[in-house]
């Protein structure tokens, strides 16, 4: 009857609407503000607990990157052996986009290393096996041990790596 959470409930002399269920109207106010208190207690709660998320994953960030750097560090000092080197990457491809760099040596491809590593009919095999799949690669450059995340698809140019 055009009674919502704000509208009087008394004429414009102060007596009560005669209009109304009076009774009817108070409960329904009262139960809409017990729960507007509830959602705001438990949306609290809610903000509450991702604040204590997101700081238990920036802890475990740190510590990871911190794990990443020291293993770094000591592959420095034993680079294991590279088998094959990125001589050309087309701009647009997976492998620009996957960061894959022109000079990089290649220390493992998906499954393939120095150790099982025959010709580049290996690392074509995987890549065949492996279209919209990520692949990890490993490679040298500057130096230093990097992974790179590679996903083999088809694309504008040639091949699935470009």
């Amino acid at each position: 009857k055009g009674v919502g959470m704000h509208e009087p409930l008394v004429d414009a002399e102060g007596f009560p609407r005669a209009d109304i269920d009076l009774y009817q109207v108070r409960t329904a106010r009262h139960n809409i503000i017990c729960l507007q208190n509830d959602h705001k207690a438990l949306m609290k709660q809610v903000e509450e607990a991702l604040h204590k998320l997101h700081a238990r994953e920036k802890e475990k960030h740190a510590k990871d990157e911190a794990e990443a750097l020291a293993e770094a560090m000591s592959q420095n000092q034993s680079l294991p052996q590279a088998f094959a080197k990125v001589n050309a990457v087309s701009p647009g491809s997976p492998a620009s986009v996957s960061g894959l760099q022109v000079d990089d040596e290649i220390v493992e491809f998906g499954s393939v290393n120095a150790n099982n590593f025959q010709n580049l009919q290996n690392i074509a095999t995987v890549v065949q096996h492996s279209e919209e799949r990520p692949l990890s690669v490993t490679v040298i450059r500057g130096g230093r041990r990097v992974h790179v995340g590679l996903t083999p698809k088809r694309w504008a140019g040639k091949g699935l790596l470009g």
